[in-house]
């Protein structure tokens, strides 16, 4: 009996030309981190479970309702990671990188596991590119972190991005924010599993994206009305750096993003253009965190952009794929003399830093060619061997179809100076 597999539900295969533009995206989302001196991270794709109970936090959805957790045959408690953050703090604490130069700059690049429902936008496994900066508090750290996502929108060509901003006080004025929070919920009427999270942490419900809970919790008070002198004056100076660096916000008072380990700055960026999915990133200042999983203390701050959502947005704007995956060059064999010759061209270009192809299976002309427009190649070189005989090959523009003979010898730079 044959069966035929298929993708996870919730799941999908990335084939190009759309995986050409992922790996484009995932770059130009580095870029500028790297430009300054973030540097590159990889993590276990699994954890153990308590690191995400313990960093992410057990009244969140995505611990107490999306983890993908298993037992091993060892008898370990594993977790494929559903977020970046905890797994490199994890990293930081192991290795002692907080002993050397602060604050520890790191980014990172990889697949996520959540379960989710799924739908446009949001996925059971998905792609982002995450950056870290800890080991310091300061505002001004707070704001470069931000700027670089701003900046890494930008320079993909997204202009309907927007930055929400926050501030979520700290362990000595959020237990305040915290009594008034949960004496306003005490009022509503709230389910029981709702009710149930609002007693492990109340902020939980202003991120209940339900319209019958959002609208009840409309005129809940708002932290910033509580924040102590300190957080205020952070507030404050991350907003002063941010207007210095020419980077618009909106405030947003009740944005506390899915995560407990954020404290302080809190932001997200959001794109209208999405629908009800329109997050396509954020992050915020995580103080607390490495205590939480057994560190010592470390305040940090970063954020994770999403690869899939940015593309959503590009495609919103009506923004083509920064990387279409074409080749530069299509080789065309016409005998075996020809191809021995011209498998010899094709290594010499991709050594030269030039993208080329090949048609393999000894098709004739016209299959070839086919092959050639399909690779979007701007240029053809088609050899045969009476070409061979001539000492030449002929150098076809793919676009304008215009053809000469070229001589063997100058091939290489010819092909060079037409690509330039």
């Amino acid at each position: 009996m044959s069966s035929t597999f298929s993708a996870p539900k919730g799941t999908f295969d990335l084939l190009s030309p759309e995986s050409e533009a992922y790996l484009a995206i995932r770059e130009a989302l580095a870029a500028p981190l790297r430009r300054a001196g973030y540097r590159y991270i990889e993590t276990p794709t699994f954890e153990q479970t308590a690191l995400f109970e313990r960093g992410v936090g057990e009244s969140t959805d995505v611990v107490s309702k999306e983890m993908y957790s298993f037992t091993t045959r060892g008898g370990d408690n594993l977790t494929l990671k559903p977020e970046g953050t905890a797994g490199v703090v994890r990293a930081v604490i192991q290795h002692r990188l907080h002993t050397g130069q602060l604050p520890v700059k790191l980014w990172y690049s990889g697949t996520y596991y959540r379960y989710e429902r799924p739908q446009a936008g949001r996925y059971r496994h998905f792609s982002q590119v995450g950056a870290e900066a800890i080991g310091v508090d300061d505002p001004a750290l707070d704001a470069e972190v931000i700027a670089l996502g701003v900046t890494a929108y930008r320079d993909l060509g997204l202009s309907q991005v927007r930055l929400l901003l926050n501030s979520l006080g700290d362990k000595t004025c959020r237990p305040i924010y915290r009594a008034a929070l949960v004496k306003f919920l005490a009022k509503l009427d709230l389910d029981a599993e709702t009710r149930r999270r609002a007693d492990i942490n109340p902020l939980r419900v202003l991120d209940d994206k339900r319209p019958e809970v959002a609208k009840q919790v409309a005129d809940a008070p708002v932290i910033v009305d509580s924040l102590c002198d300190e957080c205020r004056a952070h507030y404050d100076a991350v907003r002063g750096f941010l207007a210095d660096l020419g980077v618009s916000w909106e405030e947003t008072p009740r944005l506390v993003r899915g995560l407990d380990y954020y404290t302080r700055t809190t932001f997200e960026f959001v794109h209208d253009g999405l629908g009800a999915q329109s997050a396509v990133g954020g992050g915020g200042r995580y103080d607390g965190l490495s205590e939480d999983i057994g560190g010592p203390e470390l305040p940090g701050i970063g954020w994770a952009l999403g690869v899939d959502r940015t593309m959503l947005a590009m495609k919103a704007e009506g923004i083509g794929s920064p990387a279409t995956g074409a080749c530069d060059v299509f080789g065309v064999p016409l005998g075996t003399a020809a191809k021995r010759r011209l498998v010899t061209v094709i290594s010499e270009l991709r050594e030269r830093g030039i993208s080329a192809d090949l048609a393999y299976g000894d098709r004739g002309l016209k299959g070839a060619m086919k092959a050639a427009d399909r690779s979007g190649a701007k240029l053809a070189i088609v050899l045969g061997d009476r070409d061979l005989e001539a000492g030449s090959a002929q150098l076809k523009d793919l676009a304008s179809g215009e053809q000469a003979a070229v001589s063997l010898d100058e091939l290489i730079t010819t092909v060079e100076g037409r690509l330039r």
